[in-house]
């Protein structure tokens, strides 16, 4: 059964997809950071650095392993949080109760609202190794007490949209339901529901995130609802009753031969679906359907759950079913919770005054070397659309007639002006996807599927260390 809610919190041109119950702004984000974001603000305004302008850039120095493309996602999420990312008197008790700030720092959050530009890659677009995908200017104290707000909801949502990217094409236009809430943090499942629904699942178990972003909700029954009745029968009947002949059930409790008998004979040849949480799922799966088809039921659907990912999906590909519900393994990122990404300083001025020219910084450390300079990119793509490589250089770019320009404003002078429908970014994947190579959406391991090519200013030897 699925649910489209059409009254919940529904994302409008020009603004975030979630602002909050009844569109209040909703709790302050501020102390969901770390300690030492404060520890270096606190010295930043003791040294005269804090007023400093400064730019930090958002990117990934390697893709997971076997990964071909990374996808954006939690732009909305952290557009919201942005809002809300204001110090009011109980975070400000807390951090002097603490010892966490002096009395000048708390001076400075008391009154703390980011007046810099952001530019990030739209939301639903690829990402490469090296790609800047998110551009904070700002005070150096204004953006530096960001970066732990914006890498958790980037590297987790990032994350698991990019795996969802990867069960949707293993499903081949097959509906996927994302059902991974039991499985995960309260709040990381509703961020996952969304991002897999970005990426092209159909719907969500997760009844917050229909409030939340109006992604569509779907549910059946556990078989705790069979067991819990004198026998199967009476609880398909009840179901039936409840929820009409539209709906799925579970048939995997006892016996499924006898089950799907059941089924059809009490709701008949229009029955929904039912649903197979466990055994060999394409054996299993072929012989429910020789079942349903003998007994009539032909339009019934089969929906696999049980431990999905994207290997086992793919390796359903010739089975009879009709759908998968897919829960641990989309919530955990299917083995790559984190998409590795970091927030670094890349260009600061020399003094404080305004009119003070940006200078590349990168640190030099082993194995983490950086490239300094505020960073552009363009999807290089040859005369067929095709993506062929990520070009990323230290000056605004002017593209080829056949380069798609991928840095966005999302906040220009502190004003968020970057928000959209979560449908929009969801239409923008399904695109992206399209114009990479074929190669890209291969499930065996290989290597990005188009280079990042650095121009010759951002490789310059002349990094200046912050």
């Amino acid at each position: 059964m699925t649910r489209n809610p059409s009254g919940g919190s529904q994302p409008s041109a020009g603004h975030p997809d979630h602002t909050g119950p009844a569109g209040h702004p909703g709790p302050s984000t501020a102390l969901l950071t770390d300690h030492y974001e404060l520890t270096m603000l606190r010295a930043a305004l003791r040294s005269g650095a804090a007023h400093r302008r400064a730019v930090f850039e958002v990117f990934a120095r390697y893709l997971p392993v076997g990964r071909r493309y990374g996808v954006i996602a939690g732009t909305g999420r952290l557009l919201d949080a942005l809002r809300r990312f204001r110090f009011g008197g109980e975070e400000l008790e807390f951090l002097r109760a603490a010892g966490v700030a002096d009395e000048a720092t708390l001076s400075y959050l008391e009154s703390y609202v980011f007046t810099g530009d952001i530019w990030g890659y739209a939301e639903g677009d690829c990402y490469f190794p090296g790609s800047p995908i998110l551009v904070v200017e700002g005070t150096f104290a204004e953006a530096v007490i960001l970066e732990t707000l914006i890498l958790s909801i980037l590297n987790h949502d990032c994350a698991i949209a990019a795996a969802a990217s990867r069960m949707v094409t293993a499903a081949d236009g097959r509906p996927l339901i994302e059902m991974g809430s039991r499985r995960t943090h309260e709040l990381s499942a509703v961020a996952s529901a969304r991002a897999a629904y970005l990426t092209g699942f159909a719907s969500t178990s997760n009844l917050q995130a229909g409030r939340d972003y109006g992604v569509p909700t779907s549910g059946t029954s556990a078989h705790a609802f069979s067991l819990v009745h004198h026998n199967e029968r009476q609880a398909f009947a009840a179901q039936l009753a409840a929820l009409g002949q539209g709906t799925t059930l579970l048939v995997d409790t006892f016996d499924v031969a006898a089950a799907v008998r059941t089924a059809v004979e009490l709701a008949g040849d229009q029955l929904g679906a039912v649903r197979i949480d466990s055994g060999d799922l394409p054996v299993v799966a072929r012989q429910v359907r020789g079942m349903l088809d003998s007994l009539g039921a032909r339009r019934t659907r089969i929906v696999l759950t049980g431990d999905l990912d994207e290997h086992s999906i793919a390796a359903l590909a010739a089975t009879p079913v009709d759908g998968y519900g897919v829960g641990t393994a989309l919530v955990t990122g299917s083995g790559a919770p984190t998409a590795a990404l970091v927030y670094k300083l890349v260009a600061r001025a020399q003094d404080d005054a305004v009119s003070a020219p940006l200078h590349p910084v990168a640190k030099r450390s082993v194995g983490k070397p950086g490239r300094g300079g505020r960073k552009w990119a363009l999807r290089h793509r040859d005369v067929s659309g095709a993506a062929a490589a990520e070009l990323v250089m230290t000056e605004p770019p002017v593209p080829a007639p056949d380069d798609r320009v991928l840095l966005h404003q999302l906040v220009r002078g502190g004003e968020i002006v970057g928000g959209e429908p979560l449908e929009a970014a969801r239409a923008r994947h399904r695109e992206a996807l399209a114009e990479l190579p074929v190669h890209a959406l291969q499930l065996s391991r290989g290597y990005p599927a188009i280079p990042t090519v650095f121009g010759p200013d951002a490789s310059a030897a002349a990094y200046s260390e912050g």
